[in-house]
């Protein structure tokens, strides 16, 4: 029987070093004599991945034992009501006023009454004119009834746009205090943490065969890694999974899936929600007077961070710029007006006091295009923080404290801390803890953000 043809010898090595036909290694492959030159240091192409460091700049953390984390804030301390109607009006004299249903307010002590009394003094306003006028008798539910001081008054029964307020009290010699009292007005809100978990594992085989990577890490160390490089950059994506889900987290609405997860409250969802929206870009002093003019109406905090993307950063810079006469057409004379032709020129500001002291930083989760950046729909422009702290009623420490506006807790005893947890199983790698030829760590942690006063945040989204 013939021999086969195939497979046939590939080449004809020479006895001298000649390059010929036959000689000539068409395939290349790391068995071959001359090896490819590589570089071991690993190249940074993306810079900083990492987009952590928010909450880090405006928060604090703190412990806390309950799967439900309660806060009392406070009320209004002045009672104003609005699209108020009036009626029994008697030959301009007096008026009955009914406070619309959703404006009365409850208390734990009370049942649902308005907070209006005989003896004090109101001011009632409507687009006819505005009157001054004492109350005579109130029934505690939705209407008073008032007595006016002007000889006549701008609005006729029947009025439905009516605004009210109270602004004092005024009682004749001799006669009875304040009938009744006011229970402060406050609201509770609440927030529930979630677990948050992630894994690393690698085969016991691949753990023997070793290969070094020099590599520079977000986290500023440098070196040498092997097997581990994974493992660390599972920890670096698990670190800012800790922020952003404290960003990005909403409570559970679907009830069809209320089995799966609960969710929890996250900074947007609570801005968008109990805070103010701003649809669009801030980029005029126009749009600031506006915001300026709802933080007069809010808390009126001194001092405002805007955490933004680079677009709305740039826009609040041509704004700030354009304030400066020497801006445009052709001048480039910005801040303090001391550039000159051997200066580097800076282009951009850091902040600026319009009502109230703004400072502004860019976001780098903003611009992350593998978050939050180039999304199609659902953006956010930017996030302005009031700067410092505020009292709230602790309903777990049972006391007012001073806590941050915007803080984690995290789930904490004396014989458990679920902050962050890592631990390693396996039976590679120095662990023995089960008959798995591999090496796992194990991340986990459990917790939440409170966003106290989202009355004085600004979320700044859409187009």
């Amino acid at each position: 029987m013939p021999v086969s043809p195939t497979p046939g010898f590939d080449l004809q090595p020479s006895a001298n070093r000649v390059p010929t036909a036959t000689n000539y290694i068409t395939d290349f492959n790391f068995l071959n004599q001359y090896l490819p030159d590589t570089y071991e240091k690993e190249f940074e192409r993306y810079g900083n991945r990492t987009i952590s460091s928010f909450l880090r700049m405006v928060g604090a953390e703190m412990p806390s034992n309950s799967d439900l984390i309660k806060w009392s804030e406070q009320g209004r301390l002045h009672t104003k009501y609005t699209n108020c109607v009036s009626s029994l009006d008697t030959g301009g004299n007096t008026a009955t006023i009914t406070v619309p249903a959703g404006q009365i307010g409850t208390s734990a002590l009370q049942t649902a009454s308005i907070a209006v009394r005989v003896g004090q003094t109101v001011m009632i306003s409507a687009a006819s004119g505005s009157n001054k006028a004492i109350v005579t008798a109130a029934n505690t539910t939705d209407s008073f009834e008032v007595a006016y001081y002007e000889a006549s008054q701008n609005f006729t029964a029947g009025s439905t746009d009516l605004t009210v307020f109270i602004y004092g009290s005024e009682f004749k010699k001799g006669t009875e205090g304040m009938k009744g009292s006011l229970e402060a007005d406050s609201t509770i809100f609440e927030n529930k943490p979630i677990i948050l978990k992630d894994k690393y594992a690698v085969s016991g085989s691949d753990m023997a065969q070793i290969g070094w990577v020099e590599v520079t890490t977000e986290n500023g160390a440098s070196g040498y890694l092997w097997y581990l490089k994974s493992e660390h950059e599972t920890r670096l994506r698990f670190d800012d999974y800790l922020e952003t889900s404290m960003i990005e987290a909403v409570p559970m609405a679907n009830t069809t899936n209320a089995g799966i997860a609960e969710g929890s409250e996250g900074i947007f969802y609570v801005v968008e929600n109990r805070g103010n929206v701003f649809t669009g870009t801030p980029s005029s002093l126009a749009d600031f007077d506006a915001i300026v003019s709802r933080l007069d109406k809010q808390g009126a905090i001194e001092e405002n961070v805007i955490f933004n993307n680079r677009a709305t950063g740039f826009a609040i810079d041509d704004m700030l710029a354009a304030q400066n006469s020497y801006g445009s057409p052709g001048g480039t004379s910005y801040g303090l007006f001391d550039n000159d032709k051997d200066m580097a020129l800076n282009l951009g500001f850091t902040g600026f006091r319009r009502g109230y002291d703004f400072y502004k930083s860019d976001w780098k989760y903003l611009n992350d295009p593998t978050m939050r950046g180039g999304l199609a729909s659902g953006t956010v422009n930017g996030l302005l923080v009031p700067a410092g702290s505020t009292s709230v009623y602790d309903q777990v420490m049972g006391k007012n404290a001073k806590r941050p506006f915007l803080h984690v807790r995290y789930r904490a005893s004396e014989t458990e801390d679920r902050r962050y947890k890592t631990w390693i199983t396996g039976s590679a790698g120095g662990a023995a803890t089960s008959d798995l030829d591999a090496m796992e760590v194990h991340f986990l942690s459990e917790r939440a953000v409170c966003t106290l006063g989202a009355n004085n945040f600004f979320l700044f989204q859409g187009a």
